[in-house]
């Protein structure tokens, strides 16, 4: 039995010790990051919109924006031959990179396999909230959210929550539809990947970064906190604010502290580097080594005790008997 006991230990260890992959994983942008707004055939606007971030043409033409001017525009607009609103920026290089991590980042959302799938049909994704994870998601016959029910997504308190959503064919929301963040959820790690055009309705609200294959088409007035990301076709504007998300704030460390002797000892507790929040979710195999080497310590020690006790009871035993 004290022979078995540091296996099953072990085993209670090694178990407590194994981590969860996390559900969805965090689509690297790279150099697409900076921009609000990157069309491939065309971007048209309505004045007045209001864009923070940059604006990209790739691989258009600069003549091929329509209606946009820097004035609505807190950063650069970018062009591959110098033409357009006035004051471009003549970039042809960086608008091709942008356009290649596009792609790349496209191909790995569409890649991660779902944790939730929900059937085609009207509003499959109004009226519910989601925490962290990869859902996929059919067409609708009139919208994917309806303003009835805005789909809220929880972060759950954790700052590195990831929310990426799979289109199978379009994504449409109505007109003052409601897309909401709660406890910690970020723009920044939100991630639409539409596999053919995204139109968002009028006055409408939405959070996250929609990468759509053929085109993205904003009504009247709608908001996007996020990038709207096109490969193939247009970006169609009309009187719409969308704010590209700064970098995704992390998770910070948190402490505790004791007082020894007057002094203050600051005590971190988890590990907000990599977003886990102890030990226990350590990916440190040290910890493992450590505490198996903890229990064969502890279980030798409890069997010297108990061959300890049974030599005094035999020698006991041969001095009363004497």
């Amino acid at each position: 039995m004290l022979v078995a006991s540091p296996l099953l230990a072990m085993l209670l260890v090694g178990t407590a010790f194994t981590e969860t992959a996390s559900a969805a994983q965090k689509v690297l942008l790279r150099t697409a990051t900076p921009f609000a707004v990157l069309g491939a055939t065309a971007v048209t606007n309505v004045p007045t919109s209001s864009i923070t971030g940059d604006v990209g043409l790739s691989p258009a033409a600069g003549t091929n924006y329509a209606g946009l001017t820097q004035a609505e525009v807190t950063g650069s607009i970018f062009s591959t031959n110098g033409t357009g609103p006035a004051g471009n920026v003549n970039n042809p290089a960086l608008l091709t990179t942008a356009k290649n991590d596009l792609k790349t980042a496209y191909v790995a959302a569409a890649g991660q396999p779902p944790t939730s799938t929900f059937s085609a049909g009207d509003n499959q994704l109004g009226g519910k909230t989601l925490t962290t994870g990869v859902y996929a998601f059919g067409g609708a016959a009139t919208a994917n959210i309806t303003a009835a029910s805005p789909l809220v997504l929880n972060g759950q308190g954790d700052p590195n929550a990831v929310f990426v959503f799979q289109a199978s064919s379009s994504l449409v929301t109505a007109s003052h539809s409601v897309v909401r963040l709660v406890n910690g959820a970020q723009a920044c790690n939100v991630f639409w990947v539409v596999s053919s055009s995204a139109t968002l309705g009028s006055a409408s609200t939405f959070v996250g970064n929609i990468m759509a294959l053929t085109s993205a088409t904003l009504d009247s007035k709608a908001t996007v906190q996020g990038r709207v990301l096109v490969r193939n076709g247009e970006v169609s504007l009309d009187a719409n604010t969308i704010t590209a998300p700064t970098a995704c704030t992390v998770a910070t460390p948190t402490t505790t502290t004791t007082e020894t002797t007057g002094t203050t000892t600051p005590i971190p507790v988890g590990s907000p580097h990599t977003g886990f929040g102890g030990a226990a979710h350590s990916r440190d195999g040290v910890l493992l080594g450590l505490g198996a080497l903890a229990l064969f310590t502890s279980t030798g020690f409890a069997a010297l005790a108990v061959r300890r006790r049974h030599d005094g009871t035999k020698v006991e035993a041969l001095t009363s008997s004497s």
